[in-house]
């Protein structure tokens, strides 16, 4: 256990994405920046049992991805650098001996009532881990919050009745989200919600954040144009540090129920 806190806050510290990745709207000379969050942000609170246990076991694990644009991949320059194809090669590279498939069950302008009228579509799929982007749509087209967290404390709770983990995913920080009265408010319920369902957050408005005000990463370089969509760079460094919460998560789980854990 102590090798894995000391590779999981390394990495977490100093994860780059490869040198040789340009940024769209940087100049070609320029290489990425580095790829980081605190712990506090990119760690799960949570362990990931029902992930774990199949991990564990070497049962397959699949994973879903539910969201809107954020997560369908808008403006990243193929699906394949949507943050859901990214986060499957992330964790294949992390459980070389794992069967993990991440489907991408994104649609564009998609709001939480959306996503749920699909949901069973989703569950009939045998998610194990569903990780839900929900939040934005609402406060750009100042929705009401309130009526915002009734319908994703109804989405966790069939999730959960079905048996998968879940993780929430909050909306992103970037300027027209920001012009919204209501963007910090919707941040605060997902998280109220993830903590009275017993559920995982991925701090992505806090992560973002840090990028921008800590690291003096300039919009333009983690997002797209519309100074609202992420970009290659970005989608692909929000899948890198879910894979590191998630294997550690899951190997959090393992290791509490006396289970053999993989190793990150």
């Amino acid at each position: 256990m102590p090798q894995t806190r000391f590779r999981l806050s390394t990495a977490l510290a100093i994860v780059p994405l490869c040198a040789a990745l340009l940024v769209p709207g940087i100049a070609t000379a320029q290489v990425a920046p580095v790829c980081g969050a605190s712990a506090e942000f990119a760690r799960f609170e949570r362990p990931l049992t029902r992930t774990g246990q199949r991990l564990a076991a070497g049962l397959p694990v699949t994973i879903i991805a539910i969201g809107s644009s954020s997560t369908a991949g808008a403006f990243a320059s193929s699906s394949a650098a949507s943050y859901p194809s990214r986060l499957e090669v992330e964790l294949k590279e992390r459980f070389p001996l794992a069967t993990i498939k991440v489907l991408n069950r994104g649609a564009n302008g998609e709001e939480a009532a959306d996503m749920l009228a699909r949901l069973d579509l989703s569950l009939a799929e045998g998610p194990d881990l569903i990780l839900w982007q929900v939040g934005t749509n609402a406060v750009l087209r100042d929705h009401n919050v309130d009526v915002s967290g009734v319908l994703i404390r109804q989405g966790v709770e069939r999730m959960k009745a079905y048996g998968a983990d879940v993780v929430l995913i909050d909306p992103q920080f970037a300027p027209k989200v920001l012009a919204k009265p209501d963007a910090q408010g919707m941040v605060d319920l997902i998280r109220a919600t993830a903590k009275a369902e017993n559920v995982d957050v991925f701090h992505r408005f806090d992560v973002m954040r840090q990028w921008r005000e800590k690291s003096q990463i300039p919009f333009e370089v983690f997002l797209s144009p519309d100074q609202l969509h992420m970009n290659d760079w970005s989608y692909g460094c929000l899948a890198k540090l879910l894979s590191v919460a998630i294997g550690e998560a899951a190997t959090r789980a393992t290791s509490v129920a006396g289970g053999s854990a993989p190793h990150l």
